[in-house]
Protein backbone atom coordinates (compact mmCIF):
# COMPACT_ATOMS: atom_id res chain seq x y z
CA UNK A 1 0.00 0.00 0.00
CA UNK A 2 1.37 3.69 -1.23
CA UNK A 3 0.26 6.82 0.56
CA UNK A 4 -1.39 7.63 -2.36
CA UNK A 5 -3.75 4.75 -2.20
CA UNK A 6 -4.33 5.63 1.40
CA UNK A 7 -5.34 9.52 0.29
CA UNK A 8 -6.90 8.66 -2.53
CA UNK A 9 -9.38 5.82 -0.17
CA UNK A 10 -9.47 9.25 2.28
CA UNK A 11 -10.60 11.49 -0.24
CA UNK A 12 -13.38 8.85 -1.81
CA UNK A 13 -14.64 8.02 1.08
CA UNK A 14 -15.38 11.50 2.09
CA UNK A 15 -17.09 12.29 -1.66
CA UNK A 16 -19.27 9.66 0.03
CA UNK A 17 -20.56 12.06 3.11
CA UNK A 18 -18.47 9.21 5.33
CA UNK A 19 -17.03 10.69 8.00
CA UNK A 20 -12.95 9.79 7.57
CA UNK A 21 -10.32 10.57 10.57
CA UNK A 22 -6.79 9.32 10.33
CA UNK A 23 -4.85 8.51 13.72
CA UNK A 24 -1.64 6.64 15.12
CA UNK A 25 -2.51 3.57 16.88
CA UNK A 26 -1.45 4.95 20.07
CA UNK A 27 -4.64 7.72 19.25
CA UNK A 28 -6.76 4.99 18.36
CA UNK A 29 -8.77 4.55 21.78
CA UNK A 30 -9.33 7.76 22.36
CA UNK A 31 -10.77 8.71 18.72
CA UNK A 32 -13.29 6.04 19.20
CA UNK A 33 -14.12 6.52 22.50
CA UNK A 34 -15.44 10.39 20.97
CA UNK A 35 -17.03 8.92 18.20
CA UNK A 36 -19.22 6.88 19.90
CA UNK A 37 -19.62 8.70 23.02
CA UNK A 38 -23.12 9.61 21.69
CA UNK A 39 -24.40 6.24 21.43
CA UNK A 40 -26.55 4.23 23.34
CA UNK A 41 -24.88 1.29 23.28
CA UNK A 42 -22.02 -0.48 20.87
CA UNK A 43 -22.28 -3.47 19.13
CA UNK A 44 -18.60 -4.98 18.66
CA UNK A 45 -18.22 -8.31 16.66
CA UNK A 46 -16.28 -11.37 17.96
CA UNK A 47 -12.64 -10.25 17.60
CA UNK A 48 -12.58 -6.60 17.92
CA UNK A 49 -9.00 -5.75 19.29
CA UNK A 50 -9.33 -5.02 22.96
CA UNK A 51 -7.13 -1.81 22.75
CA UNK A 52 -9.87 -0.49 20.71
CA UNK A 53 -12.28 -0.44 23.19
CA UNK A 54 -10.16 0.82 25.94
CA UNK A 55 -11.91 4.12 26.60
CA UNK A 56 -15.31 3.05 25.49
CA UNK A 57 -18.01 4.66 27.66
CA UNK A 58 -21.75 3.62 26.47
CA UNK A 59 -22.79 -0.45 27.15
CA UNK A 60 -20.59 -2.64 25.13
CA UNK A 61 -22.82 -5.21 23.47
CA UNK A 62 -21.94 -8.38 21.74
CA UNK A 63 -22.85 -8.33 17.86
CA UNK A 64 -23.46 -12.44 18.09
CA UNK A 65 -26.55 -12.66 19.87
CA UNK A 66 -28.69 -9.28 19.26
CA UNK A 67 -32.11 -10.08 17.23
CA UNK A 68 -32.24 -7.94 14.12
CA UNK A 69 -35.01 -5.87 16.42
CA UNK A 70 -32.36 -5.19 19.06
CA UNK A 71 -29.77 -3.99 16.44
CA UNK A 72 -32.09 -1.52 15.08
CA UNK A 73 -32.83 -0.01 18.34
CA UNK A 74 -32.60 4.33 17.90
CA UNK A 75 -29.24 5.43 18.90
CA UNK A 76 -27.22 1.83 18.72
CA UNK A 77 -23.35 1.69 17.24
CA UNK A 78 -21.11 -0.52 15.84
CA UNK A 79 -17.43 -1.06 15.56
CA UNK A 80 -16.01 -3.16 12.88
CA UNK A 81 -12.95 -3.85 11.24
CA UNK A 82 -12.78 -4.73 7.80
CA UNK A 83 -11.52 -7.32 5.90
CA UNK A 84 -10.06 -4.69 2.51
CA UNK A 85 -10.69 -1.10 1.53
CA UNK A 86 -10.97 -0.26 -2.65
CA UNK A 87 -8.95 3.46 -2.92
CA UNK A 88 -10.55 3.84 -6.19
CA UNK A 89 -14.37 4.31 -5.24
CA UNK A 90 -13.76 4.53 -1.07
CA UNK A 91 -15.56 1.30 -0.05
CA UNK A 92 -14.92 -0.68 2.64
CA UNK A 93 -15.46 -4.53 2.19
CA UNK A 94 -16.45 -6.53 4.68
CA UNK A 95 -16.60 -10.51 5.13
CA UNK A 96 -17.20 -11.89 7.83
CA UNK A 97 -14.14 -12.08 9.54
CA UNK A 98 -12.67 -11.33 13.07
CA UNK A 99 -13.62 -7.52 14.15
CA UNK A 100 -16.35 -7.93 10.93
CA UNK A 101 -19.15 -10.12 12.48
CA UNK A 102 -22.35 -11.37 10.52
CA UNK A 103 -23.64 -8.72 8.18
CA UNK A 104 -26.72 -7.59 9.94
CA UNK A 105 -24.59 -5.73 12.27
CA UNK A 106 -23.49 -3.38 9.84
CA UNK A 107 -27.11 -2.90 7.71
CA UNK A 108 -28.97 -1.89 11.12
CA UNK A 109 -27.39 0.38 14.00
CA UNK A 110 -27.76 3.98 13.16
CA UNK A 111 -23.88 4.68 13.68
CA UNK A 112 -21.25 2.44 12.02
CA UNK A 113 -17.47 2.89 12.94
CA UNK A 114 -15.04 0.77 11.10
CA UNK A 115 -10.95 0.58 11.50
CA UNK A 116 -8.88 0.48 8.38
CA UNK A 117 -5.59 -0.45 8.26
CA UNK A 118 -3.21 1.35 5.55
CA UNK A 119 -1.82 -2.18 4.20
CA UNK A 120 -5.71 -3.18 4.50
CA UNK A 121 -6.58 -0.59 1.00
CA UNK A 122 -6.24 -1.80 -2.39
CA UNK A 123 -6.24 0.66 -5.76
CA UNK A 124 -9.59 -0.63 -7.48
CA UNK A 125 -11.86 -3.55 -7.36
CA UNK A 126 -9.95 -5.82 -9.95
CA UNK A 127 -7.02 -5.65 -7.40
CA UNK A 128 -10.07 -6.55 -4.55
CA UNK A 129 -10.68 -9.35 -6.42
CA UNK A 130 -7.29 -10.48 -6.39
CA UNK A 131 -7.13 -9.68 -2.80
CA UNK A 132 -10.06 -11.11 -1.32
CA UNK A 133 -8.73 -13.04 2.08
CA UNK A 134 -11.46 -16.00 1.11
CA UNK A 135 -13.45 -15.48 -2.52
CA UNK A 136 -15.75 -17.50 -1.76
CA UNK A 137 -17.01 -15.94 1.30
CA UNK A 138 -20.07 -13.05 0.65
CA UNK A 139 -19.08 -9.51 1.14
CA UNK A 140 -21.16 -6.27 1.84
CA UNK A 141 -19.53 -3.32 -0.02
CA UNK A 142 -20.11 -0.09 1.85
CA UNK A 143 -19.42 3.30 0.11
CA UNK A 144 -20.45 5.90 2.44
CA UNK A 145 -23.59 5.91 4.79
CA UNK A 146 -26.96 4.83 3.42
CA UNK A 147 -28.78 6.89 1.02
CA UNK A 148 -31.03 6.77 -1.87
CA UNK A 149 -32.98 9.48 -4.04
CA UNK A 150 -36.23 9.69 -5.04
CA UNK A 151 -37.70 10.70 -8.51
CA UNK A 152 -36.90 13.81 -8.45
CA UNK A 153 -33.08 12.80 -7.51
CA UNK A 154 -33.94 14.26 -3.87
CA UNK A 155 -31.18 12.28 -1.62
CA UNK A 156 -32.14 11.31 1.66
CA UNK A 157 -29.64 9.20 3.56
CA UNK A 158 -30.53 6.58 6.55
CA UNK A 159 -33.55 4.95 4.94
CA UNK A 160 -32.09 1.63 5.40
CA UNK A 161 -28.97 1.32 6.88
CA UNK A 162 -26.66 3.40 9.22
CA UNK A 163 -27.48 6.93 8.80
CA UNK A 164 -23.39 7.71 9.99
CA UNK A 165 -20.47 5.80 8.88
CA UNK A 166 -17.38 7.12 10.20
CA UNK A 167 -13.65 5.57 9.00
CA UNK A 168 -11.06 5.68 10.56
CA UNK A 169 -7.61 5.14 9.31
CA UNK A 170 -4.39 4.15 10.66
CA UNK A 171 -1.35 4.08 8.69
CA UNK A 172 1.60 1.77 7.62
CA UNK A 173 2.87 0.11 10.65
CA UNK A 174 6.47 0.87 11.47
Amino acid sequence: MTPDLSARFVARAGDYRAGVHRCAPAELPDLLAGLLAGACGVVLPAGVPADWTAGLGPPVLSGDTLTAAELDAPGLAVLTGCALAVAETGTLVLDGGAAQGRRLLTLLPDHHVCVVRAEQIVADVPDLIRALPDPTRPVTMISGPSATSDIELNRVEGVHGPRRLDIVCLPPPG
